[in-house]
């Protein structure tokens, strides 16, 4: 007998060709599934996430659903998953039990991400592969000014990837900050949900009104262009990490 649960991990994305399973390249959601169907008497087991990240991009905040034996408890499963998961960088932080019906994907309400460009002048050692490396100033405040553009409802075709499969390009950003923490500057991005590449298209975007290629209020006239070419570059998947899912109720209540 099965009972399904929700996993909240987090892996490091530089080793992986991403969450979604592949036939050739290794990614996250193979090593999971494989480390599941040790628990579920060598049978196949799905993994639903609650978003598909990239090639390189990290996590410490996905959620995932599954189906595995009644017969484990929650403080079982993780252990067992984070010593089958060996030695890939994947770790299961927390285990709850859910209703049948949860889905890790169309149960969230929310999604928040945090990119990180480091402005420091020396090459990257500890943070090499976890940051976007400038290695100069940028105008931070132009920077947040020009986020506060891209807040709210919008066609963000801009902004999307070409390969991109939503069927609209509308969605709805709560919130985009831009700060500086020491050497680093960290970009804050939460809405229901976000088109692919949204966030490194718009840290790209950003980047160049730090670098004052480009004015601030610029951003308007690059979201009513609705054309992908009018915005700036794709950000480096290194510095992007997906922090954080939002469910009512949270099945991490105690987080």
């Amino acid at each position: 007998m099965k009972r399904r649960v929700a996993l909240l991990i987090e892996y490091d994305g530089a080793g992986f060709f991403g969450w979604q399973r592949q036939t050739i390249d290794i990614s996250v959601q193979q090593v999971l599934e494989e480390a599941c169907a040790k628990l579920n008497d060598g049978n196949p087991v799905t993994c639903t996430a609650a978003g598909r990240t990239d090639s390189g991009v990290h996590a410490y905040g996905q959620v995932v659903s599954c189906d595995l034996p009644v017969t484990h408890s929650t403080f079982t499963i993780r252990n067992a998953l984070n010593y089958h998961t060996k030695p890939h960088p994947v770790a299961v932080r927390e285990v709850a039990e859910v209703d049948a019906d949860w889905n890790a994907r169309f149960s969230a309400i929310g999604r928040a991400y945090r990119y990180v460009i480091s402005t420091r002048q020396a090459r990257l050692v500890l943070d090499h592969g976890r940051a976007w490396h400038v290695s100069r100033k940028l105008d931070v405040d132009a920077m947040h000014e020009a986020a506060q553009y891209l807040v709210g409802p919008h066609d963000f075709t801009s902004f999307r990837a070409s390969s991109c499969q939503a069927k609209s390009p509308i969605r709805t950003l709560d919130r985009l900050d831009v700060r500086q923490v020491g050497d680093q500057i960290e970009i804050i991005a939460e809405a229901r949900s976000f088109l692919h590449h949204q966030v490194r298209n718009m840290v790209g975007t950003l980047k160049l009104v730090g670098d004052h290629k480009m004015k601030p209020a610029r951003i308007a006239n690059i979201i009513a262009a609705c054309d992908r070419s009018a915005a700036g570059p794709t950000a480096p998947a290194d510095g992007l990490y997906f922090t954080r899912v939002v469910y009512d109720p949270d099945p991490f209540s105690s987080r």
